[in-house]
């Protein structure tokens, strides 16, 4: 589907030009495409500072447009995760990926010795949908199995206090490091210990009542363990809805858990900029060259009430995801939600209503098409090779 047959269909609100558009009439539809072109616009006029070398793995990767989803019925069963049921899903996911004959091989497409990795977490959810420990593990194993050390692998999430609640510091092997930027949440979100001055996406929307005029309104700075600790990053998110952003997966993960200052993206219902400020964040050079891999853990996922797990819309989907292209990752966890949207009896993204669980009044999952346009990968469905394979 096109940017603008998107638009078309059901954009059932937006701001253009000061006017609301809050239904579904041809007029409101022309409202919200002009509204969305802004949106687009908005998204290519961010302006990105970063000193990070370009890499042949940079987004969107060696396999452009390719996504590899291995289901294994035995993953999670009545809400416990299998290691080993896990372990065969990533074993094979990574080798369908890349083609290589084995998982060693395929670790070696992406990582050798003298690589510091780090692993993005997603850790909102917890308890009920979050990047599991099962999953983490196996993937440390398969980067330790390209010949890196303990101690050149390195876990990384935004905030200390999700790293802790999660437990994610208690299983990990000895040598392997964890990092954050930030204690907790909190609405503001300017300070900027723990994120580098030299690396930032600037865009000109800042929270009410700020001074346009202050830089550090408009700026978003990329996290320290990002720009100086790691030198590639393997992007671990979940499934699930996010009602001002459509969907959190691999783009929204690295955007809004890799800067500060991005409440100013959704500060309220209809201050709503998020499909132009997350592929502006992720065309960041520290971003878009570091994060190499993606694994989406879609064991679990959630099909409404995001980005919080709200136990009532979980779902065992059992199915991990890899690509080197967030875009067709996204794409495609897309219409894996909307699809279980659907079964439920509720409206796709496009469609969808302002609720109790839900307040924005128009989801802007756009902003896959847009980093797709910013060229961090292939959004056409009719060009994404989607790789299903079921085992056990």
């Amino acid at each position: 589907m096109g940017f603008e047959r998107a638009v078309d269909i059901a954009l059932p609100s937006f701001y253009a030009g000061g006017m609301k558009c809050w239904d579904l009439s041809r007029r409101e539809l022309l409202c919200a495409a002009a509204g969305a072109a802004s949106l687009r616009q908005l998204a290519f006029s961010a302006q990105t500072s970063s000193r990070s070398d370009a890499s042949p793995l940079a987004m969107p990767g060696p396999y452009r447009g390719r996504v590899v989803a291995i289901e294994h019925p035995g993953s999670i069963v009545s809400g416990t995760f299998y290691r080993e049921p896990i372990r065969q899903m990533i074993q094979r996911g990574i080798m369908e990926l890349t083609g290589a004959p084995d998982p060693v091989a395929a670790w070696k497409v992406f990582f050798q010795p003298g690589d510091v990795v780090g692993i993005k977490l997603s850790g909102v959810g917890y308890p009920h949908v979050y990047s599991s420990a099962e999953v983490v593990q196996t993937v440390i194993e398969g980067v330790r199995s390209a010949g890196l050390k303990s101690n050149d692998i390195l876990l990384y999430e935004r905030y200390r206090q999700e790293v802790l609640r999660a437990g994610y510091d208690k299983w990990l092997p000895d040598g392997v490091r964890w990092r954050h930027a930030a204690e907790r949440y909190e609405p503001v979100q300017q300070a900027i210990e723990g994120y580098d001055p030299d690396h930032y996406m600037e865009m000109n929307v800042v929270l009410p009542g700020q001074d346009m005029n202050n830089p550090n309104y408009r700026r978003s700075f990329v996290a320290r363990a990002i720009t100086q600790e790691i030198s590639k990053l393997i992007n671990i998110p979940t499934l699930k809805d996010h009602q001002s952003a459509g969907v959190t997966l691999a783009l929204k993960n690295l955007s809004h858990g890799g800067v500060n200052n991005v409440n100013r993206s959704h500060s309220t219902p209809t201050l709503n900029v998020c499909g132009a400020f997350i592929p502006a964040v992720v065309s960041t050079a520290a971003i878009r060259n570091k994060a190499v891999l993606h694994i989406l853990d879609g064991t679990k996922g959630l099909y409404h009430g995001g980005p919080g797990g709200r136990p009532q819309f979980v779902w065992e989907h059992r199915q991990i995801y890899f690509a080197t292209d967030p875009v067709a990752l996204d794409r495609i966890g897309w219409l894996e939600i909307d699809k279980k949207r659907i079964a439920e009896g509720m409206k796709p993204m496009y469609e969808a209503q302002p609720d109790q669980f839900s307040r924005y009044p128009h989801r802007q999952v756009e902003h896959i098409e847009i980093a797709g346009a910013l060229g961090l990968g292939e959004f056409d469905e009719k060009k994404i090779d989607l790789r299903r394979l079921t085992l056990g």
